[in-house]
């Protein structure tokens, strides 16, 4: 089989997805044209040699929709040639992107492919799209539907994980991502947004809080509390875990992900696809998987697909030098860790998205080239990328440097 290589990264700045966020007046098409535009320039990329862009976006309606990655090409200025489609897997679609764009090259039908991902959720508000595992009750039944929060609480619960483990955790990405940002580790990728005169509109992630310490964590409450009590969900998740008798509502805002806007694209390629565009490889894409896992826990398919990946690499956990797993809520890092007793020095060492946001069709993607960039700052060799995603499915992928 084909060899398949990273060849470059870029990302926009994470705005805060609500009406006063910086890039809420950015469309999803230029958003995503931005990511288009920067990974062409900086490589000086023949968009004709393209064989596919393929991106991520959870809720691919109203001005996300249509195939968003075909219309940002056309944004961008792209050759008429280069095609375009969009994916889904929730949270993980930017990295199932990149793994499909792998599958692609692999299997040799493609040399060059721009993966990624996009979503502006300040303009498509999450859930927009709908669908039946919300809605349907024949689908959500059996899939002990309830708010990914409640599962997250659920998820505390179960192993053990406290209010104080939970804000402890979120209060330590502050600090990586303002160091990380500080210190200037996320400059070699990250691309100004700019409006049609040149004037940037924002070139740092705004929704990161540096200040946050546990005292004014303490004073929030928990956000989930109502709908797992009053909304009959925590019935749920007792239903399908009866050794708990209740669940202990640790999650809010300040230890969850954050909503916000942003796009991200990653160069991927074989040899042949590096030699044409004239360019050297900084990583190798070892393996991938994807798993389905317990629906009602729902986020702890990290743990699930990294034991499959490392079963089918012949690798084990001591191998990988660096881990990147999404922070949708804190407690869904701690269970990777404990399982896996996994040191928090080698974990979203540059913070996750507590304090940096998760714009969930390009998050993959976007930490993807986050450990990426931290591998060769280090000058370290392997590290492991993964997601929890809605509906209890996890994917995960191995990466190289060369």
């Amino acid at each position: 089989m084909t060899e398949v290589f990273i060849y470059d990264h870029v990302r926009t700045p994470r705005g805060r997805g609500k009406k006063d966020g910086s890039l809420h007046e950015v469309p999803s098409v230029r958003l995503a044209a931005k990511s288009l535009e920067a990974i062409r320039d900086r490589n000086g990329l023949d968009t004709a040699t393209v064989d596919d862009i393929i991106m991520g976006c959870v809720d691919p309606v109203m001005d996300a929709g249509a195939v968003i990655p075909k219309a940002a090409a056309f944004e961008a200025g792209y050759s008429n040639k280069a095609p375009g489609m969009q994916i889904s897997r929730f949270c993980a679609s930017g990295l199932d992107a990149v793994n499909f764009a792998a599958g692609k090259v692999k299997a040799g039908s493609d040399d060059i492919v721009i993966a990624g991902g996009v979503e502006s959720m300040s303009r498509v508000g999450m859930g927009m799209s709908g669908g039946s595992w919300y809605m349907d009750p024949s689908v959500n039944f059996p899939a002990y539907f309830m708010p990914q929060g409640v599962s997250a609480d659920l998820i505390a619960t179960k192993y053990g994980f406290s209010r104080d483990d939970v804000d402890a955790y979120a209060v330590e990405s502050q600090k990586r991502a303002a160091h990380a940002w500080e210190k200037g580790y996320f400059s070699k990728s990250v691309i100004p947004v700019k409006d049609i005169n040149g004037l940037t509109i924002l070139d740092k992630d705004e929704h990161m809080r540096p200040g946050t310490d546990m005292q004014a964590l303490a004073q929030l409450q928990p956000s989930f509390q109502m709908p797992g009590e009053m909304g009959g969900f925590e019935a749920v998740g007792i239903q399908a875990h009866p050794e708990i008798e209740r669940i202990n509502y640790v999650h809010h805002a300040g230890n969850s992900s954050g909503i916000v806007d942003g796009s991200a694209a990653v160069l991927i390629g074989s040899k042949t696809g590096g030699e044409t565009m004239g360019i050297k490889p900084r990583a190798r894409i070892r393996a991938f998987a994807n798993i389905g896992s317990d629906p009602a826990l729902m986020l702890t398919g990290p743990v699930d697909v990294t034991e499959k990946l490392l079963a089918k690499t012949g690798m084990k956990i001591s191998d990988i030098d660096l881990f990147e797993l999404n922070e949708a809520f804190a407690a869904v890092v701690l269970r990777f860790m404990q399982a896996f007793e996994v040191d928090h020095s080698k974990m979203n060492v540059n913070g996750g998205a507590i304090a940096m946001g998760h714009p969930l069709g390009a998050t993959g993607a976007m930490i993807l080239g986050t450990v990426l960039d931290e591998l060769e700052r280090r000058d370290l060799n392997t590290a492991l990328v993964t997601l929890c995603i809605g509906a209890g499915m996890g994917t995960a992928t191995v990466i190289e440097r060369v």
